[in-house]
């Protein structure tokens, strides 16, 4: 599975939000796209699912061109978004279900997805009985359940609280090793980038402003060599224009 995102380009009215946009992701990288608000990342992820389309260039998958959604294209949002009046299990087994699944090898399907993400003894509870993690990590198995080549993930962690946030990183690590998908996931945080990802691509102002191989073996911390060398690069790319802006602004006071 290969992802070619070629000169894409997309406006909104009048404003510009992605312009001559090109990146390639081969099958099983983590890619991280990370940027300040409105650079135009979570643009770019929802072309890659196909809920927009660009005004310019192309967006392919194993060379056929992205024309709307697919079930090949899972995606995860930062409001996980689950069925409040369906039990845990029932939720993950929809989207197989969907695809036309026999009901009882859904929720097989659905159970199997469950122990994966650690939440097998709540299969039979429903969304308002869980915490802030346990929603995203039903979120992140019903993505998973329907067994897509790609992983969309936007912001997903970005609601909860900073310890519920460090174990979320470790527990998606941890199915990243065994399941191996595809993942591009969009985040604010240079850490969580730098502790995921394969390759970090740093954008600004709806361009990629640079690329960056992270290079360091999991499992990772923030004590892993290199590793606040790496955040330290990422976050000169991000603030140099806003302190050359600063240093402008103090010249012209």
């Amino acid at each position: 599975m290969k992802l070619v995102v070629n000169q894409v380009g997309k406006s909104f009215g009048t404003r510009t939000i992605l312009k001559n946009v090109d990146l390639t992701v081969d099958s099983q990288e983590f890619i991280c796209i990370l940027g300040h608000s409105g650079c135009g990342k979570s643009t770019l992820l929802n072309m890659i699912a196909g809920y927009l389309l660009p005004d310019d260039g192309s967006i392919r998958v194993d060379g056929g061109e992205i024309k709307g959604p697919s079930k090949s294209r899972g995606m995860v949002f930062q409001d996980h978004a689950l069925f409040p009046w369906m039990t845990i299990k029932d939720n993950i087994a929809f989207g197989p279900e969907v695809q036309k699944m026999p009901k009882v090898k859904a929720k097989e399907t659905a159970m199997e997805f469950l122990k994966l993400v650690g939440l097998e003894q709540y299969a039979n509870h429903y969304p308002g009985e869980l915490s802030g993690g346990m929603k995203q990590r039903v979120g992140i198995a019903r993505a998973l359940a329907s067994k897509p080549d790609i992983l969309l993930m936007d912001e997903p962690f970005g609601a909860l609280d900073v310890l519920t946030r460090e174990t979320m990183r470790v527990e998606l690590q941890k199915i990243c090793s065994q399941l191996k998908p595809t993942i591009l996931f969009v985040t604010h945080s240079i850490s969580e980038a730098v502790y995921l990802a394969d390759r970090v691509v740093v954008m600004k102002h709806g361009e990629i402003a640079e690329i960056f191989d992270v290079g360091i073996k999991h499992p990772r911390s923030s004590h892993s060599a290199g590793f606040g060398e790496m955040m330290s690069r990422i976050e000169r790319v991000l603030m140099d224009e806003e302190h050359l802006e600063l240093a402008q602004a103090k010249v012209g006071s």
